[in-house]
């Protein structure tokens, strides 16, 4: 099972777009993924469901993590690296079934000129520390305002053949 998670929690966002967009290519590519957006964490998700305590409605996302055997991180820059909500959802999901020896492919995007470069690195850390297998492609894409047209797609030439190739490596990975 493949799951796409759309690092933020912040509504209307970029980085749901961008999910979104993955989720229909791969669609058209035959393959059928879950998309996992962090708005959909509970409410008191901070003070229910870390460090042991767990909720039915937390249940629920550890059961879709734990049944993933891909993951694909759209992960916005938020201050140099990526969202505290992101590495919180780590945090609380269970160790090691949720992301052990699983594999996982990483896009960055941001409104700047680098594309989360730094934010993947610091989250390709945190793969690491939890034996999560990253894919060597990671894309960086800046000026995703830039980049979307108004249906949500990705229009540039370049962008386009990027992210293609990245997908079909995915498949294969």
């Amino acid at each position: 099972m493949i799951t796409i998670i759309a690092g933020t929690n912040r509504p209307n966002s970029n980085t749901l777009k961008v999910a979104k967009y993955y989720q229909n290519q791969l669609a058209e590519k035959g393959l059928q993924t879950n998309l996992f957006d962090l708005q959909e964490l509970p409410a008191n998700f901070i003070a229910d469901s870390l460090y042991g305590k767990k909720t039915e409605a937390f249940d629920k996302i550890q059961e879709l993590m734990t049944g993933t055997s891909k993951f694909l991180f759209v992960i916005p820059e938020y201050n140099g690296s990526y969202p505290g909500v992101l590495k919180t959802l780590i945090d609380a999901c269970a160790f090691p079934e949720s992301f052990y020896d699983k594999k996982a492919c990483l896009v960055g995007i941001s409104s700047g000129k680098y594309g989360n470069i730094r934010g993947i690195e610091h989250f390709n850390g945190v793969c690491a520390y939890l034996h999560l297998h990253v894919m060597p492609l990671r894309l960086h894409i800046p000026n995703i305002k830039l980049e979307l047209n108004e249906k949500g797609d990705f229009f540039a030439e370049d962008t386009l053949k990027f992210t293609n190739q990245q997908m079909d490596k995915f498949v294969a990975y």
